[in-house]
């Protein structure tokens, strides 16, 4: 303890409170980003928003925001996916800030979502860059085979969309290159 003690002063840290672990202790100095992780109508999306984007920026992701509500099915099939297979959610967590919006008749999020795309059927995915600009909205629908997901269908999309795609061009040569 004296040796942390000693190392926080000299580093300007405030030491940890009693009985408190470094790595809490330095948690609490810094404001983390806690995901938006339900769809919740009581939640203010603009300001979820807000904190998406600056850990966007913070982290060099995108942001996801998953549009939905509890009472759509397919939300739940697509979180059972990431539940399911730890390489797609890790795939996500590395390239996008992930937030979901609530759409349901306890909050419709009106304002909000009039900012963007129509939204055909839910759950419905938007792709923003770390300023909040529109890159792609995406229908969950088109993932769907029977009464799942595709996994590599959605990989897919969460490589494409993520912070630094490969351009789909110059996949397919490296792709024809490997098949000679």
């Amino acid at each position: 303890m004296f040796l942390l003690l000693f190392f926080s002063l000299a580093l300007g840290y405030p030491a940890p409170a009693a009985g408190k672990m470094a790595w809490q202790a330095a948690a609490l100095g810094a404001p983390r980003y806690v995901p938006v992780t339900r769809y919740d109508p009581k939640r203010d999306p603009q300001a979820d928003l807000v904190k998406a984007l600056a850990e966007a920026k913070r982290t060099g992701r995108r942001v996801l925001l998953e549009v939905g509500g509890d009472w759509c099915s397919w939300c739940h099939v697509m979180d059972k996916l990431f539940a399911d297979h730890a390489d797609v959610r890790a795939l996500r967590e590395r390239n996008f800030v992930t937030l979901k919006i609530n759409m349901s008749p306890a909050n419709e999020n009106r304002a909000f979502l009039s900012l963007y795309h129509r939204i055909p059927g839910y759950p419905f995915l938007f792709v923003l860059d770390a300023d909040g600009k529109l890159v792609h909205p995406q229908r969950a629908n088109v993932f769907e085979d029977g009464d799942i997901y595709n996994v590599p269908s959605f990989a897919h999309f969460l490589t494409v969309y993520g912070p630094s795609p490969v351009p789909v061009n110059a996949r397919a040569l490296a792709e024809a290159c490997l098949d000679e």
